[in-house]
């Protein structure tokens, strides 16, 4: 494998380590969010599902639209830069908000920022390696996304340890910002043939391939049950953990996906990606039931961390080469924006949903949800989704 990682294009080398930047700055202050929202603004889990919901929901709008542009002008890098420029902007200033509404502002700045260069990433991504090396390149952005999320959290609960003040940690986080932009900037577009930036602009998800459109229903279905990561964090925090133990867990957690992302992702050029995407699935849905049920802090806890860390290694890859596969090589972007839609349509009920759960009815019954939403996901995958999908 390791030869194989490095015949891979310096694109998908340079892709891989902006997402590692970027996720170094985002994850620093990811974990840190819950316990601002709870211990300086006030506010309970009912608020951080509006938060959230809304921010991921309303920016996924513009990954369809960034995702046509594509593949209307063959023009990805703008995107990119200007998504990761306003994301970074925007973190820093948390410090100076005093009221959720200012925390809504800023995270829905963010999720602008990475709604306008996800779907353009991903499509030069997938443009820059050939069908049989998707899985590996794709796995290996997640690998380095992870690592990020590793180094991101490790340095907030640095910071912490040393007396910093909360709000002071959001400030720093303008630093890997900063670099994050200057390795966008860096990357080169593959050279493409004149009639394609003729392509007329196709938002029709009717004329992508049936198996295109049924997969989507089950991400769709999938996401409702898979509401923010934050929510995880809170749990942890109210079974006892230690404030400042949050980032670590949850660096605990991004590096088992950092170290299993790119082998498991490779496994499905060989295996096929049905069988990983099942398989994390039900782990999910296994989690989600422990979670549920777990009464302290202790190994219980930790161990479903770590499970949740091979969920997101053996899925987070595959479902983007698996859009890659199903779709049309003229649509490739299109097809990323419809899926980077669906998801974060979806994340707003998911979110509320299961944020009004956990205050009213109480955690097990919004894990309980979750992963039954999970079970169902993986049926329909077997059932419905692999009947329709072409012969590799």
């Amino acid at each position: 494998m390791w030869s194989s990682l490095r015949a891979l294009p310096r694109t998908v080398w340079l892709i891989g380590l902006i997402s590692l930047v970027n996720d170094a700055a985002s994850e620093m202050l990811y974990p840190l969010i819950p316990l601002y929202l709870s211990s300086v603004l006030m506010a309970g889990p009912r608020t951080l599902g509006l938060i959230e919901g809304i921010a991921e929901a309303t920016a996924s709008l513009l990954k369809l639209f960034s995702g046509a542009v594509v593949d209307r002008t063959q023009r990805a890098k703008p995107w990119i830069v200007f998504g990761y420029g306003l994301a970074g902007i925007g973190r820093p200033l948390v410090a100076l908000v005093t009221g959720w509404p200012g925390l809504l502002l800023l995270r829905f700045a963010d999720r602008v920022g990475k709604g306008l260069r996800t779907s353009p990433r991903d499509a030069l991504l997938a443009a820059s390696i050939g069908p049989e090396r998707r899985g590996l390149a794709f796995g290996l952005h997640r690998a380095m996304d992870n690592a990020g999320a590793v180094i991101g959290p490790l340095l907030a609960a640095a910071l912490l340890a040393s007396g910093m003040a909360l709000k002071d940690v959001f400030v720093w986080s303008i630093v890997p910002a900063v670099l994050c932009l200057v390795l966008a900037l860096g990357l080169q577009e593959p050279t493409q043939p004149p009639a394609a930036l003729r392509k007329p602009f196709d938002w029709r998800l009717r004329d992508m391939p049936p198996a295109f459109r049924r997969y989507l229903v089950v991400v769709a279905l999938f996401t409702l049950g898979n509401s923010s990561n934050m929510f995880l964090l809170l749990r942890a925090r109210e079974l006892g953990l230690p404030q400042a133990q949050v980032p670590l867990l949850w660096a605990g957690v991004s590096a088992v996906a950092m170290v299993l992302s790119t082998p498991l992702s490779a496994l499905s050029d060989r295996f096929g990606r049905m069988r990983l995407l099942v398989g994390g699935y039900v782990a999910y849905a296994g989690v989600y039931a422990a979670l549920g049920v777990v009464t302290h802090a202790g190994l219980g806890l930790f161990a479903a961390f770590a499970a949740y860390g091979v969920f997101l290694a053996a899925t987070e890859g595959v479902e983007k080469a698996m859009v890659a596969d199903l779709a049309p090589a003229d649509g490739q972007g299109t097809a990323f924006g419809w899926f980077n839609l669906t998801v974060g349509l979806m994340l707003l009920p998911a979110s509320v949903v299961f944020g009004a759960a956990y205050q009213s009815a109480g955690p097990g019954a919004a894990f309980a949800f979750a992963g039954g939403c999970a079970l169902l996901a993986a049926g329909l995958l077997v059932g419905w989704v692999r009947p329709a999908m072409p012969a590799r």
